[in-house]
């Protein structure tokens, strides 16, 4: 079912039984602790909180919200999904034809918007205004920016990007914005300045959740709204902000307008990042001088709590890139891909690929493929395990079998050097400018010289097990 906003978000999620409100949580560590405790759930729902500790009532932030597949479902306008290879199967099918009917939805502009509701300028900014959680106790200070959008423009080709990027508070009109090398919001604010020019920068905080899911999700350059409408099936309405010219979702709940200048940066972070570290540390980082804010009466933050594996955001950025990774090895030619799988807790740095062999190399052509060749898993990788198509990608029992019964040190495991990185790798001794790691690729197929020889496996067959089910319906 399509939504238009956030709130239209929470009625559908609230009518799946998948919401819990939370009220009087303290935005100091406690809204953070809950959603991470949250996660280990195992029926994770989206959390709402309200009441917040020194804020007005209806001033909410929701965190957890992409957790499980019917939410993700949802969220990205495809059918019903309880399980997640059924959400594999769905995105797998849905990418291709979103991608082929990109030019059809460009974004539509509109005068006004919901976030119009409210509009400060000048002294009358203030971020504090807005619950800005310490998500985790080592964090360098409060963070607004986590399940944002980030709104950039590239000053040569003007094409417009959206990118989830942190966005640290450090004053009521001041914001500090890391981004990793190589991300396309951070290749247009280094144009902007090596032109001795302040980039525009536009930040949205509240917003359907489709808009955090393909921000954050490599998308065709320039792509992400008319992905976002192909999504839906219709253009994305956006309003070109007053001060900067940048667009940002009709619907959005907050909104944040200004300037990133050149040469003026304040100490960021650390953070605790999705990897279970705070990697990146505290470093100097471009700063974001706020002119505008707009909002919605009683506005919603979308947030995402980041911290030790599994964290918030992990299913729904695992199933999105492994199905983008998938559908880029069809692209390729790697023939007969059964299914790939970016593991929950390793994230980009474990990538698991299912094969039904086909000719001599065909486990080393599909590993290189997702080490190297997709842009959704060739940064910051670091294993890739390619697996005979009897072996579950998702089942971590059926991958370490097959690891440890099907490959040999010696034979099966290669190392690809000098591969893209980013500073929040935990690997990478700092301070350094040369964010490099290695890649292993492993070949835990059955070796195909001899496939026909390999030892059977032990199994019952699927009749065995129906039957036994059927008549023991009691213990299964």
């Amino acid at each position: 079912m399509d939504t238009n906003d956030l709130r239209e978000w929470l009625e559908e999620v609230n009518k799946l039984g998948e919401l819990q409100r939370i009220e009087k949580a303290d935005w100091e560590l406690e809204i953070g602790c809950i959603s991470h405790l949250n996660t280990k759930r195992q029926d994770s729902p989206a959390l709402l909180f309200d009441h917040i500790k020194g804020y007005p009532p209806g001033y909410r932030l929701v965190t957890c919200s992409l957790r499980s597949p019917r939410r993700v479902a949802l969220t990205l306008n495809l059918p019903d999904c309880t399980s997640t290879h059924e959400l594999l199967a769905a995105l797998q099918r849905k990418l291709t034809q979103w991608e082929s009917n990109l030019s059809l939805f460009p974004p539509k502009k509109v005068k006004t918007g919901s976030a119009m509701e409210n509009v400060s300028s000048g002294s009358e900014v203030d971020l504090f205004k807005f619950p800005s959680p310490k998500w985790n106790e080592l964090d360098g200070g409060r963070y607004i920016g986590t399940g944002d959008a980030v709104i950039t423009r590239d000053p040569d080709t003007g094409e417009t990007n959206l990118g989830s990027y942190r966005v640290m508070v450090h004053d009521k009109n001041t914001v500090g914005l890391y981004i990793s090398p190589g991300h396309h919001g951070r290749i247009h604010y280094e144009k902007y300045h090596a032109q001795g020019k302040p980039c525009p920068v536009v930040i949205s905080l509240g917003h359907d959740p489709a808009v955090f899911c393909i921000s954050c999700v490599e998308v065709p350059s320039g792509a992400e709204y008319n992905y976002i409408g192909a999504i839906k099936g219709r253009p994305v309405e956006v309003v070109e902000e007053e001060l900067t010219g940048l667009p940002f979702p009709a619907s959005s709940e907050l909104v944040l307008a200004g300037w990133c200048p050149p040469g003026e940066t304040k100490m960021e972070g650390p953070f605790g990042e999705w990897t279970g570290y705070y990697a990146s540390g505290e470093r100097l980082a471009p700063i974001v001088k706020i002119e505008r804010i707009y909002h919605r009466n009683s506005p919603i933050v979308l947030g995402t709590a980041m911290g030790r594996p599994p964290c918030d955001t992990a299913y729904y950025t695992s199933v999105m890139r492994s199905a983008r990774v998938y559908c880029d090895l069809v692209k390729m030619g790697v023939p007969d891909v059964k299914l790939v799988w970016m593991n929950e807790v390793g994230g980009r740095l474990l990538f698991i690929v299912a094969i039904k062999q086909r000719y001599a190399g065909h486990a080393k052509q599909a590993a290189l493929a997702v080490a190297q060749g997709s842009r959704a898993s060739a940064y910051m990788g670091r294993y890739v395990i390619v697996v005979d198509e009897d072996i579950d990608p998702t089942n971590m029992d059926d991958v370490i079998w097959a690891l440890c019964t099907r490959s040999d040190p010696e034979k099966d495991i290669d190392i690809v050097r000098r591969a893209w990185s980013s500073p929040l790798d935990p690997m990478i001794r700092k301070p350094t400018n040369a964010f490099f790691n290695s890649r292993a690729i492993i070949d835990a197929c059955k070796p195909f010289e001899w496939i026909d020889e390999f030892p059977q496996d032990i199994s019952f067959s699927p009749e065995l097990e129906k039957r036994v089910k059927e008549k023991w319906n009691n213990l299964f």
